[in-house]
């Protein structure tokens, strides 16, 4: 799963929030901050885990800085080791 969250979503902890979210779920991946002001998470693990990931990121207080989520879907590539903040 990628999401791409536009809005008010760097220089307020959303990365922090969402690596401390994935904590408490069977996923992988990585979540960056992207030049465009945007912030890009990319995860895997079985897709009903990914759901209620996303749902418990929204829940977790980030979803009053979010103004758009764009989410696509693609085969797991099995190229993660936990869950990362990337620079």
């Amino acid at each position: 799963m990628q999401i791409v969250y536009s809005g008010h979503v760097q220089g307020v902890g959303f990365r922090y929030t969402v690596k401390s979210v994935a904590s408490g779920f069977e996923v992988i991946g990585t979540i960056r901050n992207r030049p465009d002001g945007a912030v890009e998470l990319i995860a895997e693990g079985a897709k009903d885990e990914l759901g209620a990931f996303r749902q418990a990121i929204r829940e977790s207080g980030v979803d009053h800085f979010i103004r758009n989520e764009d989410v696509s879907w693609a085969e797991a590539m099995n190229q993660f080791r936990g869950f990362e903040i990337v620079r």
